[in-house]
């Protein structure tokens, strides 16, 4: 019989603590949620006040038995699921399953999972919070009523198997909308003018851009406007007019929350939203490392605070003192963006003597690299501001003006370790070194060059920029990102090239149907409103049911309006100019499992169907013939020929480029990753 039975959510997790507690301690896993709604039907009770139905998840039967017997002979039962909303749920589930009264003490969390922490928090058990779980129950339940109520409709009008979502459909949305900015975006024409300058006791070049005339800032859109201020300026002399000197300060970023742990993982490592948190989930349950055995290398990677303990600044303070000297470290404090929620530090190491480095030979390749990312973050975090020398000049020639801008690193600071990336921006940070001026010096033109340019669309979201965009709007919360894309993903409404998300077709189609009926509901507004009163709940200030009741009043008349309003609507599919080889029909764009795909109209009566086939401009490598674009089943691009292969083996994973010499070797691992795909089904 165990004294105790601690029960977590993984078994990684449960081998961890296991690990640090010994004895007749018991721990188990419940390997994520034991009790939900059910899929088949709709599991929230409209007629009786929105109560939940929560089912036995199917496949846990044999689990639950186990968790009960155990449950029944300890003389202790602890939960210990992640210390989220997300968890006090399943831990409050658990409790349901186990008969544990409501008001027990039985509620530990461990927002890092060391041996200190582990054994500090078993002392300090509490009831399980309801003001949590019912935050959590309030999104589940309205997601549901969303969910499986608008879905049907889409069902109907497009497509079986689609869904609808109060968070993944605003998630589209935003990204429909980005591309129909860039497809109605009318470019501008613009000039810039830029003029090589000598000093001639230095004998150093420098590059002047131009500016505008008497201080006056000038924009310039056209050729004519160009050779207007060339004629102006061509005979005068180029003179120092104004020189600034200043002194200019970068402060590190502050430790990662979910949301920029994602942002940078992708911008930095390439990894996906999912991958990142796979991996994160990891190095928080356990890593065995040597000196320590098992240990969470990371606090709890699900939090939108950049707090940290008094513990790890000391530590921090401690390392970076001693590896780099006292005038690296400063004290830092970051405020944490309104409306987070701050139960948990920022993600940062459990042990700052465990450099990434230090445990590479325990981490794998994606573990490091993460782990890497996070260490470094943290530790600059606490580190002193970088420094730049400054110098602007401003060069008169005839009233016209040229500015030039120069900057030197004099102190490092943070930056000795750590850079923060971002989306679309230059790196300010690379040495521009102006010479040693003096006012009213004149300079030498050695060459004056015009530069036309054209503004440019807004850029297609990445992950990275769509998991910002949602957290600057107050759309969902960090568990919620990964989920999301994916989801979105999976379901073929966005796809992804080369790190950008565009809609697909059926996206625009399920868009355009939503927010044609549903805008009150599938907007960005409504959105951030509702997570806005999930806090409210969380914070004890809000009964759940009260706002599904304000949700569901208006949005079951809407609903009935739409359902009446669509009956007779029928969305007709878009023809094509492609005749039906069987029938002389001019085939219809569908969506099935893979996309897109040309279908006879005809159907029942003529079942044709096939692939819609993508070219390039580029021939064959090998033989000359038309080259296919194809997807895997993991939507990876891949490039083949049309004679493949009957007569041609080219295929490649990299587009072929006119002249170019094709390696055959190169062929095995698309023809191995196709094959088990099923090249055939691919577009």
């Amino acid at each position: 019989m165990a004294d105790k039975l601690i029960i977590v959510e993984s078994p990684a997790k449960a081998n961890t603590i296991k690990k640090f507690l010994g004895g007749s301690t018991k721990v188990l896993a419940s390997m994520g949620h034991i009790r939900d709604l059910p899929k088949s039907k709709l599991g929230v009770n409209t007629e009786n006040d929105f109560e939940p139905e929560y089912i036995n998840i199917r496949g846990k039967g044999d689990l639950i038995k186990k968790l009960k017997k155990e449950a029944k002979s300890a003389k202790k039962v602890y939960l210990a699921t992640d210390p989220d909303r997300e968890g006090e749920a399943i831990a409050w589930h658990l409790a349901h399953i186990l008969e544990i009264p409501e008001d027990s003490v039985c509620r530990v969390t461990f927002n890092e999972i060391t041996k200190e922490t582990v054994q500090n928090s078993m002392k300090q058990p509490r009831k399980i919070d309801m003001n949590l779980t019912n935050a959590q129950q309030a999104r589940r339940v309205l997601d549901r009523i969303v969910g499986y109520k608008i879905s049907p409709l889409l069902w109907k009008k497009v497509k079986k198997g689609l869904s609808a979502g109060r968070v993944q459909s605003v998630a589209v949305k935003l990204i429909c909308d980005r591309e129909e900015e860039i497809e109605k975006f009318i470019p501008v024409e613009y000039w810039n003018i830029y003029a090589n300058l000598k000093d001639k006791k230095s004998k150093k070049t420098f590059e002047a851009k131009f500016y505008g005339i008497n201080d006056k800032k000038l924009e310039i859109h056209s050729q004519k406007e160009v050779d207007e201020i060339l004629e102006k300026i061509k005979d005068g002399k180029y003179i120092v007019k104004n020189i600034k000197k200043a002194e200019k300060k970068k402060n590190p970023a502050p430790p990662f929350t979910t949301s920029t742990m994602q942002q940078e993982a992708s911008r930095k490592l390439n990894f996906t939203l999912k991958r990142t948190m796979s991996i994160a989930q990891g190095l928080y349950e356990g890593v065995r490392v040597p000196e320590k055995g098992t240990v969470g290398l990371i606090t709890y990677m699900r939090t939108d605070s950049t707090r940290i303990s008094d513990e790890a600044r000391a530590s921090a303070k401690k390392y970076i003192e001693s590896n780099y000297g006292v005038k690296y470290y400063e004290n830092r404090f970051y405020k944490t963006k309104q409306n987070a929620q701050d139960a948990h530090e920022a993600i940062r190491p459990t042990y700052v003597e465990l450099s990434p480095n230090k445990i590479k030979d325990s981490l794998t390749p994606d573990q490091y690299k993460l782990y890497n990312l996070i260490y470094n973050r943290f530790i600059a975090s606490q580190m002193a501001t970088a420094i730049y020398d400054t110098t602007s000049v401003d060069i008169d020639v005839n009233n016209y003006i040229f500015k030039a801008n120069g900057q030197t690193l004099k102190f490092k600071g943070f930056m000795t370790l750590y850079v923060e990336d971002e989306d679309n921006s230059k790196n300010d940070d690379d040495v521009v070194t102006l010479p040693e001026l003096e006012v009213n010096q004149e300079l030498e033109a050695k060459e004056i060059e015009p530069k036309q340019s054209f503004t440019e669309p807004p850029a297609r979201y990445t992950e990275a920029s769509l998991v910002k965009s949602l957290e600057e709007k107050g759309i969902g919360r960090p568990s919620t990102y990964s989920p999301t894309i994916t989801t979105i993903l999976e379901r073929r409404y966005i796809e992804k090239d080369k790190k950008q998300l565009y809609p697909t077709e059926l996206g625009k189609i399920v868009n355009k149907l939503l927010i044609e009926n549903f805008d009150d509901i599938i907007n960005v507004e409504f959105t951030a409103k509702i997570e806005q009163e999930f806090d409210e709940i969380a914070e004890g200030h809000e009964y759940w049911k009260d706002v599904i009741r304000e949700f569901y009043g208006p949005f079951s008349i809407e609903l009935e309006r739409v359902e009446k309003e669509l009956e007779h609507v029928v969305l007709v599919d878009e023809v094509s100019d492609v005749p039906c080889e069987k029938c002389g029909r001019m085939m219809v764009y569908k969506y099935g499992r893979y996309g897109k795909f040309l279908a006879c109209p005809g159907f029942p009566e003529c079942k044709n169907a096939k692939p819609i086939v993508e070219t390039i401009d580029v021939p064959c490598p090998c033989c000359g013939a038309t080259v296919q674009i194809r997807k895997t089943k993991k939507r990876r691009i891949y490039y083949i020929c049309e004679n493949n292969p009957e007569s041609c083996k080219y295929i490649s994973w990299n587009k072929p480029k006119p002249g170019e010499v094709w390696n055959p070797n190169e062929a095995k691992d698309v023809e191995q990753t196709t094959k088990k795909s099923g090249r055939k089904k691919s577009k």
